[in-house]
């Protein structure tokens, strides 16, 4: 794969599905990231105004506009994954993380969402009673498991606006279950899970001569 050959977010989308599965940061595999993948420009840099991050500002086009699954699916990082490999991606996830029980804390997660059909995290969070000190990192920590889990996806990004209509910030992700974002039939895979298992490393050892199978793994275990 060659690093920093990609300037602008329409070619980061076609780098995204020829591969099938990209990391948004580093994923412990040389290269193997959008940020390795964007040139030097498109990466973070602090300016006099604050900061400046246009990789950061293409999530929310390349989730509404890319068909992509984004969330955090590669060891509670954020990437993304295409509509053709998602079955079997979610075919192997649940099968490592089956449906939560309705009275768990994630199971009620979803019970909200499902109901709500897509809220943002502090909403979300505050729905399922995490209002005290220190619940936001704990609560974080469930959503992340069922991000894992192929359970809750980002359907985009919501941005507070100053008096002038500017968006500021980094922004609040808007999380929905795959069900109702992409339709139950994108979340089924004919394939067991252990064939879509060898079926995304096959694809995968392709694209990443560099990576061990340990990696690989790793990567999406």
């Amino acid at each position: 794969m060659k690093e920093s050959q990609i300037h602008d977010c329409p070619e980061l989308m076609d780098a995204i599905r020829q591969i099938g599965m990209v990391p948004l940061l580093d994923s412990g595999i040389a290269g193997f990231s959008a940020d390795e993948m964007v040139a030097p420009e498109s990466r973070y840099v602090v300016t006099d105004e604050g900061w400046d991050w246009p990789l950061w500002d293409w999530k929310g086009p390349m989730v509404t506009e890319g068909h992509f699954a984004y969330g955090k699916f590669f060891n509670g990082k954020a990437g993304f994954v295409t509509m053709e490999w998602w079955p079997d991606f979610c075919n192997w996830r649940r099968s490592k993380h089956p449906e939560p029980p309705g009275d768990s804390v994630e199971g009620i997660i979803l019970d909200i969402l499902r109901v709500n059909g897509s809220m943002i995290t502090r909403d979300l969070r505050s729905a399922c009673g995490f209002n005290g000190p220190k619940m936001r990192s704990r609560f974080d920590g469930y959503v992340t498991r069922l991000q894992m889990a192929c359970r809750v996806v980002t359907e985009d990004f919501v941005y507070p606006t100053d008096k002038h209509g500017n968006r500021y910030g980094w922004g609040w992700a808007l999380l929905t279950t795959p069900e109702q974002l992409f339709g139950r039939d994108a979340c089924h895979c004919e394939r067991t899970p252990e064939e879509s298992l060898e079926h995304i490393l096959a694809h995968l050892r392709v694209f990443l001569p560099q990576a061990s199978e340990k990696q690989l793994l790793r990567l999406i275990s």
